[in-house]
């Protein structure tokens, strides 16, 4: 027999009672764009959870989370011309995690993490013809931070990284890169200097020069760990 969800089934009755008339006129005014301050704020607040919380704010904060995406499902539904449920969110998801895990569900064979995203790296183009350069479908309002994390990764993909160069900055910790990072906001702070509009910009230049790399790869440098 299959296994039911009644809480889960519970929480989208409640949501569709606030939405239906009669019920809560904030509710029914949201819009998926309405909504979008209240995502990034609860997925930040799950972040916390993740990283200091306990179980029971790990719950909270998963449920606040899990509650945008059924919101989100129940505008959809209601709304011309996007027409689709949660359980259509499911099923897409659903498919999308078969597909890309063919050593699981297929013939494929993945032994390592590492073969397992090469893998994702192939179904992905396939997946989406469209993306013709490795920065494709980088959200760009990222953080800075997380944002030079994934440009890096891309430019380690197109050869513009050397991933065995030594690191212009050695650390041994975390801690230690932690307090490093707060120096340095803490230094162009003092200069009045913007630490996330600066890394951004540079962020900018080190795309382009993906991009250039990918347009032409045998006229392409290679920049160290961390640093041009």
């Amino acid at each position: 027999m299959a296994e039911t969800h009644p809480k889960l089934e519970e929480l989208i009755a409640v949501l569709e009672r606030l939405r239906a008339p009669g019920g809560c006129a904030w509710d029914r005014e949201q819009t998926h764009e309405s909504l979008v301050q209240y995502l990034v704020e609860e997925t930040y607040e799950l972040v916390d959870a993740i990283e200091t919380g306990n179980r029971e704010e790990l719950i909270e904060e998963l449920g606040d989370v899990l509650y945008q995406v059924v919101f989100h499902s129940d505008i959809a539904a209601h709304t011309p011309g996007e027409g689709f449920t949660l359980e259509d969110v499911a099923a897409n998801m659903t498919a999308k995690m078969i597909g890309r895990h063919p050593h699981v569900f297929g013939d494929a064979t993945a032994e390592t993490a590492d073969d397992v995203m090469a893998v994702w790296d192939e179904l992905k183009a396939v997946e989406k013809p469209g993306r013709t350069s490795v920065l494709d479908g980088i959200p760009q309002s990222m953080p800075a931070l997380a944002l030079a994390d994934k440009v890096l990764g891309r430019a380690q993909k197109v050869g513009l990284l050397d991933p065995d160069a030594a690191p212009s900055v050695p650390m041994t910790s975390e801690a230690d890169l932690g307090a490093l990072l707060l120096a340095i906001v803490s230094s162009a702070k003092s200069a009045g200097l913007d630490a996330e509009r600066a890394l951004r910009g540079t962020l900018r230049e080190l795309q382009n020069e993906i991009r250039e790399a990918e347009s032409d790869p045998f006229d392409a440098g290679v920049i160290g760990v961390a640093g041009q």
